[in-house]
């Protein structure tokens, strides 16, 4: 979602994926607090199993995903604007990739389903997509109540609160990488979605069982995601590095194509209300550790975020000056 330009690519190093942590939600609970709390703080990127979800749910929103992605390309561009391909966000930024952005509210999704789907009133696709978005949204306040709990927020809801507001920004992204048909294997891997942070606050992200999602560490230094199909994949976004005065990190991620197969994604982007202050609660900032951000809200942080290239830093503009 958030945005990287087309210049080179950096020298890089992939290093293995058994670096990525794996929570357990349904272990102790202080432990699985200590382990998100962690896993946040280094790497801003962790997966979750015994999450909940059924894998009946899961299923029937990918058949969803997948059969609105096999339509012919004329009745795909009648769900424009909700539907793109190869242009990614308003400032020349393109990847090898298509794309289905959907409000993360019923109405919403109700809209939408009667231009990409010919069913009845009662659409597969509408509740497919309603039902599997309400599941990802539970899991989310959990991880966030889990994390602020962690931090020693008195308010454990502080950061869930923002997505359970019936305002909230919340998105549902569907990215389709279809297979890139090169002959030529050593140069199969090519960028489908470039380098960038989530600018939300939580993004959960389910992918079929292709490989091609990256996590950056460090500069240059890459680990690719494996495909997991007991797993989501939790990234902190930029809203909630500055809501814990920096102490978790928004991590930098980019997805790759492969030659064989399609892979497609689906990506629930929990945002607050446009309205929304964006601060730290007062226990995360400390004498010792002042504010390392000024106060924006959400509108002001993603217009900010839409007029740059994909892969710019955005956070830095809204870093105050600490003397």
């Amino acid at each position: 979602m958030v945005l990287a330009s087309p210049k080179p690519m950096r020298n890089e190093t992939i290093l293995p994926n058994d670096l990525i942590p794996i929570v357990d939600l349904k272990s102790e609970r202080s432990e699985v607090i200590k382990q998100i709390v962690k896993a946040s703080e280094e790497y801003g990127f962790f997966k979750v199993i015994n999450h909940g979800i059924s894998d009946g749910t899961i299923e029937k929103m990918e058949e969803a995903g997948f059969s609105f992605f096999a339509k012919p390309m004329s009745q795909k561009k009648q769900a424009a604007p909700a539907y793109g391909c190869k242009n990614i966000g308003f400032n020349g930024d393109i990847g090898e990739v298509e794309y289905l952005l959907l409000n993360a509210n019923t109405s919403s999704i109700a809209q939408i389903s009667k231009t990409i789907s010919n069913d009845d009133p009662h659409s597969n696709f509408r509740c497919r997509v309603s039902e599997y978005t309400e599941a990802v949204k539970e899991v989310a306040c959990e991880i966030l109540e889990l994390m602020a709990e962690g931090l020693g927020v008195p308010d454990t809801k502080v950061f869930s609160s923002l997505i359970k507001d019936i305002d909230s920004d919340s998105v549902l992204r569907l990215n389709h990488y279809p297979p890139t048909l090169n002959k030529d294997k050593s140069h199969s891997n090519n960028v489908g979605f470039g380098e960038h942070s989530d600018p939300q606050i939580l993004t959960i992200l389910r992918s079929n069982d292709v490989s091609g999602l990256q996590i950056s560490l460090q500069h240059g230094l890459w680990i690719p995601v494996n495909p997991d199909p007991e797993a989501l994949c939790i990234n902190i976004g930029d809203v909630l590095e500055v809501m814990t005065n920096g102490r978790f990190v928004s991590v930098r991620h980019r997805a790759m194509t492969n030659s064989y197969k399609s892979r497609m994604s689906m990506a629930y982007f929990g945002a607050p209300p446009l309205n929304a202050s964006i601060v730290a609660p007062p226990v995360l900032v400390t004498p010792t550790r002042p504010s390392l951000f000024r106060p924006f809200t959400w509108a002001d942080y993603k217009k900010a975020t839409y007029s740059l290239r994909l892969g710019d830093t955005r956070i830095q503009l809204f870093r105050a000056n600490i003397a």
